[in-house]
């Protein structure tokens, strides 16, 4: 499995508190038990080593609802090889990384206030607004020299105030103070250009399929 790969699920599946990932030849399986999000399957490879055989093969495999499938390449080429049962996000998730460096603590803007702590190997960040409504909030899993960003969200009515970088800095920084070097995410199209603003850098392209059989 390609190295990135790994260390994005080794970390995904902390933050979300999801199964031990099981390894398949083509990349591996992970039970989520959450509705509609039951079971995933995540190629290992990226780009043009992305198997279109393996795709077809472990797709063509899937009978129940609720079975995602998350595939390191375009989503205008793995779209056309799975079938009408399978509902495919026509916008790219992006695997990005980057290089994970001391830092000194961002400033709070005005009015927010900034809530972190650690809990199950998970650092979570809140920010609230001056009214005590969520404003923005992130966590990351570290395992080990790699760090895994996760469900990061700023409200629309809180946007463009700094908040996310607020976010993303904070958690990079408790990342750093637990040994990780490397910082590992899926992003998508709306929050690429906060990433990349931070020093995040593309690495593949992610598409994203659920299984939703016809009845």
């Amino acid at each position: 499995m390609d190295g990135t790969v790994q260390a994005w699920v080794d970390g995904w599946v902390v933050s979300r508190g999801a199964a031990p990932p099981v390894p398949e030849p083509w990349g591996c399986t992970i039970d989520v038990g959450a509705n509609g999000h039951v079971t995933r399957h995540v190629f290992g490879a990226t780009g043009d080593d992305l198997d279109e055989a393996a795709v077809r093969k472990v797709a063509g495999a899937v009978t129940g609802a609720g079975v995602w499938l998350k595939a390191f390449g375009d989503p205008s080429v793995v779209a056309g090889w799975l079938d009408d049962t399978w509902w495919i996000d026509p916008e790219p998730g992006y695997l990005m990384t980057v290089p994970l460096t001391p830092a000194d603590a961002p400033d709070v803007p005005d009015g927010y206030r900034l809530r972190s702590w650690s809990r199950g190997g998970v650092t979570r960040v809140m920010v609230a607004a001056p009214d005590g409504s969520l404003a923005a909030r992130g966590q990351i899993a570290p395992t080990g020299t790699t760090a895994v960003a996760d469900q990061i969200e700023t409200a629309p009515e809180h946007r463009r105030k700094g908040l996310g970088s607020l976010v993303m800095r904070t958690l990079q920084i408790t990342a750093v103070q637990q040994g990780a070097r490397t910082g590992v995410l899926a992003g998508t199209p709306a929050g690429r250009g906060l990433y990349e603003a931070l020093g995040w850098e593309v690495v593949a392209l992610l598409t994203s399929a659920k299984h939703c059989p016809r009845t």
